[in-house]
């Protein structure tokens, strides 16, 4: 049972990491709730939970995410120890009713909404708190139901909810056939009292559920419907639960949240001595302490940034600074930090500075605003970065600058190296929900004229446990996936990436990608992309192709026979709802099947970004195999300030409740660009203004 910990312990270390404010209570079920039952309760507005739940009858993990202040969303994954059974679910909440003075906190949800129907239930369910008491009733359909205390009253409307579809199948498909149906509703309740002045609650729950699937693998029934339990919380945001269950069992949970909307603390630099407070002995070689440009790039790259071009129009009063950004997470302080250093070098009848935006290669759009104060011109001080100026920041396309004068010669051919600890994760493979591979990565980038780079990674193993896996692919369609155990294994060490790469601008709002070589564990290839970004606009459009040939397992630059063309045509949405990004991608995939992929993701200021997507093809459900069609979540996790450091930097993973062929694309490389821009688009810009102050 100990290995299943590790489905949640990357996440959950990651949540412990940074931990900002406690939350409700997360039930075992992961969900906002007491034991195993929903209460109408909701985390604050983008809260992050990774909960563990061991009992005799399952081992239970989950993810559940806040998505909006009255929708809760879970992906579960459970273990029965009663019999060899994994099941993969999702749930949803809805708030109907927010709590008032006298009225409750009402709310709606669903659970096993894609799933096979294993904890199928829907519920009606209100929360009241009076003094150090919150109380919970609700109303259950499916295994809320229990015995059935009451005739279900929606067979008033239609006789279709009269009979509820028992069937479980391979999952994966919405069963809106049986969602509030059933012959009988029962009824659920409980109520959590927190004690005074100490970091613990009680619990107590009257649960109906009779473990129908459970009794029917060979477990037995609960002799009581009654729980109670203890809640401690350890640290904001972490509890730790103890429950007795149904007068005949014992439960133990640990549950981790983080709040993923709170802003990240600006990244202040620390207080340097300008290079106008350096003696020529304290410059470097070849800087000319007369020059401005020189002045103005010594302290940017000092800071993290990069001064590329910049230029002066004659008879100006605005000076033109092409910036890229190394360390700063949020762009906003990297502008904000240009803008003084700017005002401290710039000559002293520069009144206005236009600053073109570069991220990665790709010049996004123009920031021009006014210079604050410039009395002081000696070591950068707390009092010029308070010099306001947010509100007299215009966002403008990326024109090309009338007059370069400078040009920063940034040496080519020259290799950097990157070294760290990295892992894989296998998830919910049914002989074992987590098998990982700890391994150290070696990577180095040569930067070549002309944008391109040379970027290559080798990994070395260290400790794995993929060689314990036995099972192989049934899959009917060409493995393009699901032989990634073969890879894991007979290539624990090997080459994972040895590629050219090429990113620019052709012209405002026209970016491309150019890209060819070794690009993946997997596959060989070329290809790129090209994204339409108009000035201004929440809706971008781009086209990506990649030919491409299937590596042999072993991961040397041998190939497999197999190869394909992939090709997409995607539209993008910055909604202004919550800072949402919708994204569909339509074309071929690896295994040449033809359809879309739908995605939905979240992104913060501080980095952090958290998604949905789902693929529909012209393969069939049955032919695509358990699951019926690929779906799974995103999570981009930044790392400023986990070290010390600040840094761009931040841990990708994509998660899928199982690993199929249908519906494949190579994930780093089709319709990616719109999304590796988040941070400098111009509705993130527009976001990110009330920081902009130096």
């Amino acid at each position: 049972m100990s290995k299943t910990w590790w489905f949640a312990a990357p996440l959950t270390v990651m949540l412990l990491v940074s931990l900002d404010s406690p939350s409700l209570r997360a039930s075992d079920y992961g969900t906002r709730g007491l034991i195993d039952i929903p209460t109408a309760r909701m985390a604050a507005d983008g809260t992050l939970t990774a909960t563990a739940a061991i009992q005799s009858r399952t081992s239970a993990y989950a993810l559940t995410y806040q998505a909006t202040p009255w929708l809760e969303t879970t992906f579960r994954y459970t273990g029965f120890n009663d019999f060899f059974y994994y099941d993969r679910n999702y749930e949803a909440k809805v708030r109907l009713l927010q709590e008032g003075p006298r009225l409750p906190q009402v709310a709606i949800g669903i659970r096993d909404v894609v799933g096979t129907g294993a904890f199928g239930a829907e519920y009606l369910v209100a929360s009241k708190t009076i003094d150090n008491f919150d109380f919970t009733l609700g109303v259950g359909w499916g295994r809320l139901a229990g015995k059935g205390d009451v005739s279900n009253p929606l067979k008033l409307i239609s006789d279709e909810f009269v009979v509820r579809d028992q069937n479980t199948g391979k999952g994966g498909k919405v069963s809106t056939g049986s969602f509030f149906s059933g012959d009988k509703v029962g009824f659920f309740g409980g109520l959590r009292y927190q004690f005074q002045g100490l970091p613990v609650s009680a619990l107590l729950e009257y649960n109906p559920d009779q473990y129908d699937f459970e009794v029917n693998g060979g477990g037995l029934r609960p002799k009581s419907p009654w729980s109670v339990g203890l809640d401690w919380s350890v640290a904001p945001g972490i509890m730790l639960s103890l429950s007795r269950q149904h007068n005949e069992e014992w439960g133990l949970s640990l549950s981790a949240a983080l709040d993923t909307v709170s802003l990240a603390s600006k990244s202040v630099p620390r207080y340097m001595k300008s290079s106008l407070d350096m003696t020529a002995e304290e410059l470097p070689a070849g800087l000319d302490g007369q020059s401005w440009y020189d002045n103005l790039l010594f302290d940017m790259e000092r800071s993290g940034l990069l001064l590329l071009e910049a230029g002066i129009p004659s008879g100006s009063r605005t000076a033109d600074l092409v910036i890229g950004n190394q360390k700063f997470p949020v762009w906003a302080d990297a502008v904000s930090r240009t803008v003084v250093l700017a005002d401290l070098h710039l000559p002293r009848n520069i009144t206005s500075v236009n600053l073109v935006i570069e991220d990665n290669g790709h010049r996004v759009h123009s920031l021009r605003t006014v210079l604050p104060s410039r009395q002081v011109k000696t070591t950068v001080r707390k009092s010029v970065r308070n010099a306001a100026f947010a509100g007299q920041v215009q966002i403008l396309p990326a024109l090309p600058l009338d007059k370069v004068d400078h040009k920063t010669n940034f040496v080519t051919r020259k290799v950097a190296f990157d070294v760290n600890i990295g892992n894989r994760l296998q998830l919910f493979d049914p002989d074992d929900p987590a098998r990982y591979q700890l391994y150290l990565k070696l990577g180095a980038n040569l930067a070549l004229p002309r944008n391109w780079t040379l970027r290559g990674a080798y990994g070395v193993n260290l400790h794995n446990t993929f060689d314990e896996s036995t099972r192989s692919s049934d899959s009917i369609l060409p493995h393009v996936r699901t032989d990634i155990v073969r890879y894991l294994q007979e290539g624990e060490s090997g080459l994972d990436s040895l590629f050219l790469d090429k990113r620019s601008t052709w012209q405002n709002g026209l970016h491309y990608r150019l890209f060819g070589g070794v690009l993946e564990e997997m596959y060989s290839g070329v290809g790129g992309e090209v994204l339409y970004q108009p000035h201004a606009s929440r809706l971008a459009f781009s086209v990506s192709a990649n030919w491409v040939k299937q590596r042999d397992y072993a991961k040397t630059f041998d190939h497999l026979d197999y190869q394909t063309t992939t090709a997409f045509v995607s539209a993008f949405w910055a909604t202004p709802f919550y800072h949402y990004d919708a994204a569909v991608h339509v074309g071929r995939y690896l295994a040449k099947d033809v359809g879309a992929t739908f995605e939905l993701r979240r992104t913060f200021d501080n980095g952090w970004m958290i998604g949905l997507w789902a693929t529909l093809t012209d393969v069939p459900f049955d032919d695509f195999g358990e699951g019926s069609f690929d779906k799974g979540m995103y999570f981009r996790i930044p790392l400023n300030g986990l070290f010390g450091n600040s840094t761009r930097a931040a841990y990708a993973m994509r998660m899928r409740p199982i690993q199929r062929d249908g519906g494949q694309r190579l994930e780093d490389y089709s319709g990616n660009l719109w999304f590796d821009l988040r941070g400098s688009r111009y509705d993130a810009f527009n976001d990110q203004r009330p920081r902009m102050t130096p």
